[in-house]
């Protein structure tokens, strides 16, 4: 536990807002909508006003469902703050799914932008009794006497508190220890069911503790948030370490297609740029894989310093669409397809691969780029976080467990999950199969439900045969499948590059034949794939983005 006071949570927020009073906190980016530490401490004060009003006392829980922006920030700092548990619902989730959250984890109070709230009923949610918008607090849906409970009453009370103005020195937070909860995250349910992850103030602490000490987030650093906040990549490190340091969020409330993500790292120069594979994997399959693999430039390539001036021409493209002031790009929520790894370091370009899980809020293990070593995961989070891998086979390879600061205290209402998840002496499972070098550097081969064994027992890890068959042509996402003996390969197909080419289905079958036996070339003999198999439609994807392979182990049989 973190028992040191500088540590504490909560204390975090009360101490930035008193030394960054005037500075930018946080910008609905596209808008005008700019809120200095002030004025969000403010807009906290004012939601503390409310939720007085509305009976929240400690440890109740208040609900936020809406994309990012900055009054989904103020909703979840006002609750931290007030000593009640804030559950953060990502926006994907349907309502169906959202409804059961609300009514598991018990919220007294929801705040969700507008448009998400068309598919609720007021009477399907148990204990909810008001619902907020995520706009400007107005009273959505309310029930009994709360329906007078407004935010601008809220408001007009608390400026009748301090008449001279609400100011730095007015800022003191309750005294609540890293002990307590501080957070119900739901997990995106790649297996069908989501499970809320009782995630105590220690852990966020812990997160937010090695962001400010290791540097990656200090007073005026700028973050482009695009991932969604109710995730806990994203929240952890361009929300709460990038506050609790006095930096600077710029906040993306729609979908970042890449247009809009390019915009605005041409116009906010993020300090580091927090980003989940696809982001770069596209960005090199569509832009730079064809620039490398066509003549005169793949000639070039295999010349001594010639190939050094196109490599340094690619970086430094590369950094001025990203806005040319990181310190690095950090890679979370799954891996990052090897080829394109190998090739982002060739060209000396900052990324780093981090190891993070819901049920650590978020972060297992990481090290900066300069001393990263490829195709790991970075070195197990140094005083903080602890890693070993369960009965490791020969070559090292086991189930990686993992215990520190940064661990849930369990499953709300799953006993028995809880139970499942941990071992008897206290360490949690991730479920993930990896090894540990002699440099404490985490490597990873896969999900330990999703390892199949090869007809002789050896173990094959379908995601690094995926990772490979990505980046072959036309080739836009795959499952790797067993059926009977044999491996078989489930592909959505590129419809964007097909169209491009003119191809019918015919060549397109052809090529995929041809895609097989170039993957079968890379791969171990009983690693081989028997058949490459079309999937017309994108697969189906939780909130976190990753495929719900449960639903398609029956198709090979198809």
């Amino acid at each position: 536990m973190l028992t040191n006071p500088e540590d504490n949570f909560i204390k975090f927020y009360e101490r930035s807002f008193r030394s960054h009073w005037d500075l930018p906190a946080l910008t609905d980016y596209g808008t005008t909508n700019t809120l200095t530490y002030g004025d969000l401490a403010n807009h906290i004060a004012h939601l503390h006003q409310l939720f007085h009003l509305c009976g929240i006392e400690q440890g109740d829980r208040i609900a936020v469902m809406g994309r990012n922006n900055c009054n989904w920030c103020t909703v979840y700092l006002a609750t931290i703050t007030y000593g009640a548990v804030i559950v953060p619902i990502l926006q994907d989730f349907k309502a169906n799914d959202a409804l059961h959250l609300l009514n598991h984890s018990e919220s007294k109070l929801f705040f969700v932008t507008d448009a998400i709230w068309e598919g609720f009923e007021l009477e399907d949610i148990e204990t909810v009794q008001t619902v907020y918008s995520l706009t400007d607090f107005h009273i959505i849906a309310s029930r009994g006497e709360t329906q007078e409970i407004t935010y601008a009453h809220a408001v007009q009370l608390h400026e009748q508190q301090y008449p001279n103005g609400y100011t730095a020195k007015d800022v003191h937070y309750i005294e609540r220890g890293n002990d307590t909860l501080a957070s119900i995250n739901y997990t995106s349910g790649t297996t069908g069911f989501s499970k809320g992850v009782l995630t105590p103030a220690n852990a966020l602490a812990g997160n937010v503790k090695y962001g400010i000490e290791s540097g990656l987030v200090f007073p005026g650093c700028r973050h482009v948030v695009f991932l969604p906040l109710a995730h806990a990549f994203g929240c952890a490190f361009d929300f709460l370490s990038a506050l609790a340091a006095g930096g600077h969020s710029y906040l993306i409330g729609r979908t970042p297609s890449p247009k809009i993500l390019l915009q605005a790292f041409a116009e906010v120069k993020p300090t580091l740029i927090l980003s989940v594979p696809l982001i770069l994997e596209k960005i090199y399959k569509k832009q730079i894989a064809p620039q490398i693999s066509r003549a005169p430039i793949s000639w070039v390539l295999k010349v001594p310093f010639l190939d050094e001036v196109v490599l340094a021409s690619i970086r430094e493209k590369l950094m001025a669409a990203f806005g040319g002031e990181f310190s690095q790009i950090i890679i979370g929520g799954a891996p990052l397809n090897a080829d394109v790894e190998a090739f982002l370091r060739r060209i000396k370009f900052p990324v780093s691969v981090g190891y993070g899980m819901t049920e650590c809020a978020p972060l297992i293990s990481f090290t900066p780029s300069d001393r990263y070593k490829q195709f790991s995961c970075g070195q197990v989070l140094p005083g903080l976080m602890q890693a070993k891998i369960d009965h490791p086979d020969k070559d090292g390879v086991g189930e990686v467990l993992v215990n520190g600061e940064n661990v849930m205290q369990g499953y709300y209402k799953n006993p028995k999950a809880t139970r499942e998840t941990f071992t008897r002496d206290g360490w949690l499972k991730t479920g993930d199969l990896g090894y540990i070098d002699e440099d404490g550097f985490l490597f990873l081969k896969g999900r330990n439900k999703t390892m199949l064994l090869g007809p002789n027992g050896q173990n094959i890890y379908p995601e690094e045969i995926e990772a490979k068959l990505n980046n072959l042509p036309y080739v836009m996402e795959s499952i790797v499948l067993q059926h009977e003996d044999h491996l078989v390969a489930l592909v959505c197909p590129d419809y964007e590059i097909i169209d491009a080419n003119h191809l019918t289905r015919e060549q397109l079958d052809e090529a995929m034949e041809e895609n097989r036996k170039a993957l079968n070339a890379m791969l171990a003999n009983y690693e081989q794939v028997a058949k490459i198999k079309l999937y017309p439609h994108e697969f189906e994807k939780t909130p976190k983005r990753s495929i719900k392979r449960f639903l398609y182990t029956s198709m090979v049989d198809e």
